[in-house]
């Protein structure tokens, strides 16, 4: 038995040994979801994640002709896998304990035609505090697809920004599956125009775009629609009314009692009176919310689609709520340097 005892030890630890290694790689397959075929030649980094948005690059490298790929590196705690395809970065993100063998990553083709890439919803938050005019847009694009939309020399999305704005746009973007990561609106040679070089990932992508300007002595907001698709909506909260001969008012929101208006062109000027914030410290009035819901309710069967859209904005003034109340505005997240 004593003799045993020192082969059954190596034995053991070389078990150990054997099941170490088995985790201690990072491998699996970059598939490219256009051909349905893999994709051979994607450079793949692997990055530690830490804090405060911290990213530090382990190692880099790139799949062979199978589209196979292989990271020799012991790793703990949360990592992110960053491929490089056609000039677009893809993220897949290994929570700790999760499997780090076998994976498969999702690649596509990119294009600079926008295809199936649409603008399904656009939205204008106006907030008038203290003689300033806070903008929020939010523009949600839908790519049905399976080519990715790039345009990096005209921008995937284009934006007007009035004379007047204060600093720059805050440009917050959110890709399918992915954290929001700031971005910069990049000037045009057409004054106020600014594209975004961002690209639109099969699935939806939304771009929120925040900026203030001092509310001018007529308080008239004009802006302009620079995409295809739609629809465009106008939301003022509570205490702020807008008015328009290119909007038209579709409803109230029946929570924020914010209301809603139809924007009917490229170009539109709104007269804004009252001052009122999103989510702000007043409460409802007794008769506001019945009367915001029996209106929407009244048109529900002439005007479905307005309301379709209207339901989408609910869920968009929630996204903005619940921002504001993460109190992470400082914070960068780990895709922050990153598409």
């Amino acid at each position: 038995m004593r003799g045993r005892a020192p082969a059954l030890a190596a034995l053991f630890a070389g078990l150990l040994a054997s099941g170490a290694a088995a985790q201690a790689a990072v491998d699996g397959a970059v598939i490219n979801r256009t051909t349905g075929k893999p994709q051979g030649g994607a450079v793949i980094t692997l990055y530690a994640l830490a804090g405060a948005g911290g990213m530090t690059p382990v190692k880099t490298v790139k799949t062979d002709a199978e589209g196979k790929f292989r990271i020799d590196e012991t790793i703990s705690g949360a990592h992110l896998l960053q491929t490089i395809y056609a000039n677009v970065l893809y993220n897949e993100m290994l929570q700790p304990g999760a499997k780090t063998s076998g994976l498969e990553l999702a690649v596509y083709d990119s294009s600079n035609k926008a295809a199936s890439a649409k603008v399904s919803q656009h939205m204008v938050l106006l907030e008038p505090i203290d003689s300033i005019l806070h903008v929020n847009e939010s523009v949600v694009f839908q790519n049905s697809g399976n080519v990715t939309y790039n345009d990096p020399a005209n921008g995937t999305l284009r934006i007007f920004v009035p004379d007047g704005a204060r600093g720059e746009p805050r440009l917050t973007i959110t890709a399918p599956q992915g954290m929001p990561v700031q971005r910069s609106a990049q000037e045009t040679k057409t004054p106020g125009v600014r594209k975004i070089d961002f690209p639109v990932k099969p699935g939806e992508t939304r771009f929120d775009i925040t900026y203030v300007l001092p509310m001018p002595e007529t308080h008239i907001f004009a802006g302009r629609i620079l995409h295809d698709g739609g629809p465009v909506r106008i939301v003022a909260p509570r205490g702020v009314t807008l008015t328009g001969d290119a909007i038209a008012m579709i409803g109230q929101e029946p929570k924020t009692l914010a209301t809603v208006y139809d924007v009917r062109s490229k170009e539109y000027s709104v007269h804004v009176e009252g001052v009122g914030q999103l989510g702000g410290d007043e409460g409802p009035s007794s008769g506001g919310g019945g009367r915001g819901i029996q209106t929407i309710a009244a048109r529900i069967y002439e005007q479905v689609f307005a309301i379709l859209g209207l339901a989408l904005l609910i869920l968009l003034l929630g996204f903005i709520l619940l921002y504001r109340r993460g109190g992470s505005a400082g914070e960068t997240p780990p895709e922050a340097r990153r598409r």
